[in-house]
């Protein structure tokens, strides 16, 4: 397909600056999509008060958000093409932030499930739209700046989300929770109309209808199942049948795919070793390890500890530290070692620092707890860079859209797959020896679980070749 550029073209010489602007433009939205997803939670008691309703019906919006985005998500790489990702970028960046000021004016309980389904709309075609953009206007040179940018609020949000959540809620109210979207949105949009070019994409196939439903129904009922485990509420049969559902539609809609002659999503992505890596087997095991962490570290200091919000919130800020602590060297690191070398190495130090928490204790120094995370926040920003860099180093151009629709899509399902798997270890030995509630060998379990999830992981990238990756990191192989 030809690209269509309305806005002109940047020379050479600030083609680097100008991918380094546009990378920060489509992080700034991605925080805000980000944040909002993990600073909800927070407010849920006060929202349910608020409502007349019990504090657990208040979970409905989160599952509503969630299935809303994800029945939406294999749509986002065909709207971009057929529209332009800049429009439709711009729109997304509307309709969640209009949708995020609803969710803040809610007087009810319905009001606020509407508000959050329109949300999960803009939510569903933000990200893979957002980096769409971004590999269009990004050499392989600047490949592993530009994707250290956009991954920067996923490492970054989930930290800061519970802790300003909580401030918010205890000393503002639970609607600035949701307001606070609004000036970052309106921002967003001046950015993107600022500094994002208009590009288009000729000759788009129309609409494969019938493979959008089937995938659309593949990731709402697996991410439904998998919501329902980590909830623990509605029993192991109508999570795994929900599950089970997901994993048929998927298959029906994969074979759907690879027989139609203009499919939804191309699949020809993962024939791209690199890509296949990054984004299923080994990169999916190594997400789930890294999304389990965040999950399960707040938890061990409140509820295996006895700690306060505060206090456990003290904890994450040297966790948070070691996330941001990393992207001052990220591209020194993969020049030096390249791809395959770093998620070997980085994966196990990232495994390694994860099972060090199963030998955490309320009486072990404060200090010896900090610098673990901070080295554990170190070891997972490598990783997710990492592995959201090379996911793209070898895609085509005619891949791009398909291949940062299905990356979203398996980011999503890795995510709650993360959470799910440590939130069963939590369950599966309290259940074991017969505890009411967790207790701190339960938390040392699970850390136990997901670092070997997480060593596996490291492992399997050794059957990358040593030049994975090298037109983008730039690492030369001695040989």
């Amino acid at each position: 397909m030809t690209v269509v550029r309305t806005t002109e073209q940047p020379s050479e010489e600030n083609f680097g600056r100008q991918s380094r602007i546009i990378a920060f433009v489509v992080a700034v939205a991605f925080f805000m999509q980000i944040l909002d997803g993990t600073i909800v939670t927070t407010s849920l008691p006060q929202m349910a008060a608020t409502f007349g309703v019990e504090p657990v019906a208040m979970s409905i919006g989160i599952t509503v958000y969630l299935l809303t985005m994800a029945a939406f998500v294999p749509l986002a790489g065909w709207a971009g093409d057929r529209y332009g990702a800049r429009r439709v970028f711009l729109a997304s960046i509307t309709v969640f932030t209009v949708a995020s000021l609803f969710c803040g004016l809610s007087g009810n309980l319905t009001e606020f499930v509407i508000a959050r389904a329109v949300q999960g709309i803009g939510s569903a075609l933000m990200t893979p739209v957002g980096r769409i953009i971004v590999l269009k206007n990004a050499r392989k040179s600047d490949l592993v700046h530009a994707m250290s940018m956009i991954t920067w609020p996923a490492l970054t949000a989930p930290v800061i989300g519970p802790v300003l959540g909580s401030f918010i809620t205890t000393y503002l109210s639970w609607h600035w929770n949701f307001l606070i979207n609004i000036p970052i949105g309106i921002i967003g949009l001046g950015l993107v109309l600022r500094f994002v070019p208009d590009q288009r994409e000729q000759k788009v196939a129309p609409l494969d209808f019938i493979g959008f439903l089937q995938s659309a129904a593949g990731l709402t009922f697996l991410l439904a199942g998998l919501e329902f485990v980590v909830q623990g509420t509605t029993g192991l049969v109508p999570s795994f049948g929900l599950i089970a559902a997901g994993v048929l539609f998927s298959v029906i809609a994969t074979r759907h795919f690879m027989k139609v002659d203009a499919p939804l999503l191309d699949l020809s992505a993962f024939k791209v070793q690199t890509f296949a890596m990054s984004t299923l087997s080994a990169g999916t095991a190594s997400r789930v390890a890294i999304n389990a962490t965040p999950f399960l570290v707040p938890l061990l200091f409140q509820v295996g500890f006895g700690r306060t919000a505060i206090s456990a919130g003290t904890y994450l800020l040297f966790y948070f530290v070691g996330n941001l602590g990393m992207k001052a060297i990220t591209t020194q690191m993969l020049k030096a070692f390249g791809f395959r070398n770093v998620l070997v190495v980085n994966g196990l130090i990232s495994s390694a620092s994860i099972g060090a928490c199963a030998f955490l204790f309320p009486s072990t120094p404060d200090i010896v707890i900090y610098c673990l995370l901070f080295i554990a926040g170190l070891s997972r920003s490598m990783n997710f860079t990492a592995l959201n860099t090379l996911g793209f180093a070898d895609i085509h151009a005619a891949q791009r859209s398909s291949a940062s629709t299905l990356s979203s899509m398996l980011q999503q399902v890795s995510l709650l797959l993360g959470v799910a798997v440590a939130a069963a270890v939590l369950n599966l030995s309290r259940t074991i020896h017969g505890g009411e509630s967790l207790s701190l060998v339960d938390f040392h379990w699970a850390f136990i679980v997901v670092s070997l999830i997480g060593a596996v992981s490291a492992l399997r990238f050794l059957r990358l070749p040593h030049d994975a990756g090298a037109e983008v990191s730039r690492h030369r192989v001695n040989t």
